[in-house]
């Protein structure tokens, strides 16, 4: 097992493998444990554990860690994920299964990429991208709740997607990008995914 107190080079967080370096003793884990019984609650469950993972991979960092960048030349953050994945909820649930005309948060014509490119460390970006995040979200489970899941949405291309679909989506697109938080994390404070 590697010395947890030695650091990889200048700058960079020790490695080693031990509870102290993750984000949560299994026995805190606000995340489910899975055996769910019917379709919805699998769905419903599976994102809601995605999304927390988001959630305690940004845990405890300040403005600065929430915005460092990934690598060159990705503009790739912590911060911009949350606001990225602010953006992702809001068109598939207002836009595409709701069908209300909701303006992009962050993307403009000018750049797609505003999401990530604007995610900047200053305390009043990350509070308002927190905000967006969980408003998007509280929009998403209520009107998850209320429809059934064979419902659909129609996407900008005139095609339809049942909210069961929409679901399984969100939950590929949340695992994704969680897995981009894990080495993002690490890169910050040696902190290692679960």
């Amino acid at each position: 097992m590697p010395d947890s107190s030695a650091s990889h080079g200048a700058g960079k967080p020790a490695q080693g493998f031990a509870w102290s370096n993750m984000f949560v003793h299994p026995d805190e884990d606000p995340r489910s444990d899975g055996n769910f019984d019917d379709e919805r609650t699998i769905l419903v469950e599976y994102l809601r554990d995605q999304r927390l993972t988001l959630q305690l991979k940004c845990a405890d960092l300040d403005a600065e860690q929430l915005a460092r960048r990934a690598v060159p030349p990705s503009t790739m953050s912590l911060l911009g994920l949350v606001r990225h994945m602010a953006e992702v909820e809001r068109g598939w649930f207002r836009r595409v299964m709701a069908g209300e005309d909701a303006p992009p948060i962050y993307r403009t014509e000018a750049d797609r990429d505003a999401d990530f490119n604007e995610a900047i460390a200053d305390p009043d970006v990350v509070a308002e991208a927190w905000r967006n995040w969980r408003a998007e979200i509280e929009f998403a489970e209520h009107l998850v709740d209320r429809t059934d899941l064979g419902a659909k949405g129609r996407q900008r291309d005139g095609t339809t997607i049942s909210l069961r679909e929409l679901l399984v989506h969100m939950i590929e697109e949340y695992a994704r990008h969680n897995g981009h938080a894990d080495l993002l994390r690490e890169l910050i404070d040696g902190r290692i995914g679960q």
